[in-house]
Parts: C-alpha cells; structure tokens; sequence
C-alpha cells in the first residue's frame, strides 16, 4: 500500500476555497478504484495548515488517480491559493 501526505500552507483569506476544493478531490478520490482512504484534516495548533492523507493500494491505482480530470482541475485550483508540500510512502 502507498500513503501520500499533502500538507497545505494556505492564507486566512484564502482557506474556504482551498478546502471546498479539498473536500470536492476527497469525494472523487473516494469512488475511485484502489482508494483505500482519503481524508481531510485540520491542524489543531496551527490555522493555516490542513492535510490530506491519502490511502492506495498499489502504485497503478495511485498513478491513475493523478490523472483523472477531477485530481488535476482541483489540486491546480488549490495551487493557485496555497503551497504544498507531498511526502509519500510505501508499507
């Protein structure tokens, strides 16, 4: 399985959009073959940060999923309001 993290470092101003954005990726994502998990989350302790943390089976699943219309139309989107930054393992 592969677990990616997105933290998102986003402005005040800008935090609604980025997360209706994260929520709409989340939603898709989750219908998705080979998605084993996707969630959102919010730092406690600091509000300019979120997280996503995703789930896939397999490096295939993962790689179509970065494809898909949904994935680049929304993470452009959400680039264009915040940096990200991705960390990705296997176990």
């Amino acid at each position: 399985m592969i677990r990616v993290n997105v933290f998102i470092k986003v402005e005040e101003r800008n935090y609604p959009s980025v997360l209706e954005a994260a929520k709409e990726l989340t939603a898709k994502s989750l219908k998705e073959a080979g998605c084993i998990a996707y969630d959102i989350f919010a730092s406690a302790t600091r509000k300019d940060v979120l997280m996503i943390c995703e789930t896939w089976s397999d490096e295939e699943a993962l790689d179509a999923h970065t494809k898909t219309k949904h994935f680049i139309e929304l993470v452009a989107k959400m680039e264009m309001h915040a940096s990200m930054k991705i960390e990705k393992f296997e176990f």
